[in-house]
């Protein structure tokens, strides 16, 4: 099968900089796709790039699609290499939406489309620092009671203050994630999940050290109530199988739209007993959806997804 591909860039302004231990976010840059074959069938896919978690970025991803054909065939795109994880998802969502794959996968699972992401709970993104003490809130009226604050940005004192603060502050049915990605010491981690244990509203503390210390995290899983999910340390499907395959059992938070194929994330997921968590990279709804109709395959049933993030950006 030939399909018509065309690309479209896009650039996304946040209403504020997303401060997290990776540095300051100001705008979301990527590339809309649109594959469409001859029984006019259009499937629609999106390259959302995060390179500071392992992905290709947006100058590669662009430099990507502009040395591609106008007609291409469902064997370039399940040739893309695995360095650029990104475009495979946008690429393969595409072909996926113009098949009716997705479709034909909910059939297949009695999934009712109509049904389709109509369970997923979502984890509302706070603003990091003080200002996490009033925000909460807005999410808690749309209905959210998950929330997910960012950590290591700043002084650990000021945190931990605010943290005692929040945690007194929030209803007591609510739950808290923390989001250190990857910005601790083990010894401020040890601390964090010390503090968290005693707050009793944590449901994970995600991503404390850098990916390159899994063994430390793998310990301190075992140490803690408080449970512990890696974020950078499986950003890639490639990734997640390692870490699997070296024996982490706890939760992982995938980033799909930068994971790499969704067809090897599906099966992956469909094979082995992982506790997932999806989660975004502030994609437009192209992606989101795509990622969505996954996590309603293959989600944790009583975790939220990490998708309470539109009000992050302008309209």
């Amino acid at each position: 099968m030939t399909y018509r591909f065309e690309f479209y860039p896009y650039q996304r302004q946040f209403r504020h900089p997303l401060t997290t231990h990776h540095g300051i976010w100001k705008v979301r840059e990527g590339i809309i796709l649109r594959l469409s074959d001859e029984k006019g069938r259009v499937g629609w896919g999106e390259i959302a790039p995060l390179p500071w978690f392992g992905s290709e970025t947006f100058e590669q991803a662009l430099t990507f699609c502009q040395q591609f054909p106008s007609q291409i065939t469902s064997t370039d795109i399940f040739s893309i290499p695995a360095e650029f994880p990104a475009c495979q998802f946008g690429f393969e969502s595409a072909w996926e939406e113009c098949r009716d794959v997705a479709g034909y996968v909910w059939e297949t699972e009695k999934i009712s489309p109509s049904l389709l992401n109509s369970s997923l709970n979502y984890s509302y993104l706070l603003p990091t620092g003080e200002a996490a003490l009033t925000s909460w809130q807005q999410g808690w009226q749309q209905g959210d009671r998950t929330f997910k604050w960012k950590i290591g940005v700043t002084s650990m004192e000021s945190e931990l203050r605010w943290f005692d603060q929040l945690v007194q502050a929030l209803p007591q049915s609510a739950q808290l994630r923390l989001d250190a990605n990857g910005g601790l010491t083990q010894n401020q981690a040890q601390q964090w999940l010390q503090m968290a244990d005693q707050a009793g509203i944590v449901e994970f503390l995600e991503q404390p050290l850098p990916p390159e210390e899994f063994a430390a995290m793998r310990a301190m899983y075992d140490q803690y109530r408080t449970a512990i999910a890696l974020d950078e340390s499986v950003a890639t499907l490639n990734q997640l199988k390692t870490c699997y395959q070296q024996g982490w059992r706890g939760i992982f938070v995938i980033k799909a739209a930068i994971a790499g194929s969704p067809k090897q994330l599906r099966q992956f997921c469909q094979t082995h007993d992982v506790d997932v968590v999806f989660s975004s990279v502030f994609e437009t709804a192209i992606a989101r959806q795509a990622v969505l109709n996954l996590a309603t395959e293959l989600s944790h049933p009583h975790r939220a997804v990490g998708f309470g993030v539109n009000h992050w950006f302008v309209e």
